[in-house]
């Protein structure tokens, strides 16, 4: 908190620029008497623009260097400038209630601030425990698992209805439509999510066959708790 050599010039009836030779006097036995660092922290170089558009030099004084300053002005003076201080402080201290009722208001306000964050704290420890079954699910099938699966058999296991499951492995960018199947993401296959079976069928055509490994179950099911959890989550927020 500070106050400008030109408010002090007002406040004493003086001169701004004898104001400012006093500033200037007041810095250099600072910078005499202390280390430049602290000797810094009482007179601020600092500039105003007048009523002409004018950059004018000024200086910002803190507290002490005030108190310094006006010591040798006259009573009247010296009470102005401490008057300002107490106006400055108060104006940075916090509100006290002046009241009874005020008092009682503060403190209800208070208490609903905690109240609304206990609630919020509540509706966080509730999604978390709604989510908790979609995780369960994910331990149950590494449980029981053990080969790789195709996409009806996932389905099954997760229970999880076919069309939503695609629209959900699309749009995640898992798997993609390659001649109306789905066909996972190179990415996914080299991270042993998925083994893909090539083969010519029994009536001479091709064909390829993408199942989701035990790795890729276990994974898949995590992702989709996680996306459950966000969308509770975003819910409660709103």
């Amino acid at each position: 908190m500070t106050m400008s050599s030109r408010e002090i010039a007002e406040l004493a009836s003086k001169r701004h620029d004898h104001v400012m030779v006093d500033c200037r006097k007041l810095a250099d036995f600072y910078a005499e008497t202390y280390s430049p660092e602290k000797s810094g922290q009482f007179v601020k170089s600092s500039t105003y623009t007048d009523s002409t558009g004018r950059e004018l030099p000024c200086f910002e004084l803190n507290k002490q260097a005030c108190l310094d300053l006006v010591t040798g002005y006259s009573l009247p003076h010296r009470h102005a400038v401490n008057k300002r201080w107490q106006e400055l402080e108060a104006q940075q201290a916090p509100a006290l209630p002046a009241n009874y009722l005020d008092a009682l208001r503060a403190h209800l306000a208070s208490e609903e601030k905690a109240a609304a964050l206990a609630i919020e704290v509540q509706k966080k420890e509730q999604a978390l425990v709604e989510a908790a079954p979609k995780v369960e699910f994910v331990e149950r099938y590494v449980q029981a698992s053990s080969g790789a699966l195709g996409f009806r058999q996932v389905c099954k296991t997760l229970c999880l209805n076919e069309k939503w499951l695609a629209e959900f492995l699309e749009l995640h960018q898992i798997m993609y439509r390659l001649g109306g199947k789905l066909t996972p993401y190179q990415q996914h296959i080299q991270a042993g999510r998925f083994e893909v079976k090539t083969g010519v069928s029994d009536s001479g055509y091709g064909y390829v066959q993408p199942k989701f490994t035990p790795k890729g179950v276990e994974w898949l099911a995590a992702e989709i708790a996680k996306h459950h959890a966000a969308k509770q989550m975003k819910a409660l927020a709103a």
